[in-house]
């Protein structure tokens, strides 16, 4: 199950973990129906790994066709 978060109509925004398709939620704090938005993606590449060492490098090109 993954985590949304959901903002009722008094502007309150909450975390939480519930099935996949839940759509709203009460809202912890006044207890109206909160509604499922779109939140920040905290994706980060950073340091060493598939796409800073190879997949994007040409040196990775280079290599390979002196080799052929």
């Amino acid at each position: 199950m993954p985590f949304y978060e959901f903002e009722c109509p008094h502007g309150t925004v909450t975390e939480k973990l519930v099935k996949m398709g839940t759509t709203e939620i009460r809202c912890p704090k006044c207890r109206q129906r909160a509604k499922k938005i779109i939140s920040l993606c905290t994706f980060h590449l950073k340091g060493g790994g598939w796409y800073a060492d190879g997949y994007a490098s040409s040196r990775e090109k280079k290599i390979k066709n002196k080799s052929v």
